[in-house]
């Protein structure tokens, strides 16, 4: 089909012809649905768009000229309608990373405050220790020292540092409940 019959059949359609509608729809449909595919890489979008194409080339039939050939107007229409949903797509894109950036960061704000109280919450369970108690606790979990070691230097025995060790972590735990740090317990206070 030559420009020139492109034209005129594109006359026919601004003058409400439904059949010569009908055959440019057939006549282009796939091939625009291929070239927006191409260009998406996604043949769902691209079909999508090719059919509002179509929709809006006929609700708008009266208002448009065309200065190029019909072929070219065609995808030439359908590649611009193709970028603007990769624009959208990207602008979508960006955003929903925006979201997740804050929404990271907001979560690691709340857990810095989170791991903040729970330390204050830990400094206040030690001191409220009884003294010697409280300096066994320190001397093993703070100083790294093992129960022999404390033992040696506040001239005690090996049980008494067991002993208070495991009252330490008792009140300890009990203090600190509500806090769910069971595992976090585990892994601060557990017995050397």
């Amino acid at each position: 089909m030559n420009s020139q019959e492109e034209i005129i059949w594109f006359e026919e359609i601004r003058n409400d012809n439904e059949k010569a509608f009908e055959k440019l729809f057939c006549n282009y449909y796939g091939h625009l649905c291929l070239f927006a595919s191409q260009l998406l890489q996604d043949d769902v979008s691209a079909e999508e768009i090719v059919q509002d194409f179509f929709v809006k080339l006929w609700e708008k039939r009266k208002l448009l000229t065309i200065e190029t050939s019909v072929k070219s107007y065609l995808f030439q229409s359908v590649k611009n309608l193709c970028l603007n949903f990769i624009q959208h797509r990207r602008i979508k894109l960006n955003y929903a990373q925006s979201v997740l950036s804050n929404t990271v960061e907001i979560q690691s704000d709340e857990n810095y405050f989170i791991e903040i109280d729970l330390a204050k919450k830990i400094e206040e369970s030690i001191l409220s220790l009884p003294e010697k108690r409280q300096e066994i606790f320190r001397m093993s979990r703070e100083d790294g020292l093992k129960y022999r070691e404390i033992a040696k230097k506040l001239n005690i025995s090996i049980k008494t540092v067991e002993t208070q060790m495991g009252l330490a972590i008792k009140t300890l735990r009990d203090k600190l409940k509500n806090y769910n740090t069971s595992f976090i317990l585990f892994l601060c206070f557990c017995e050397k």
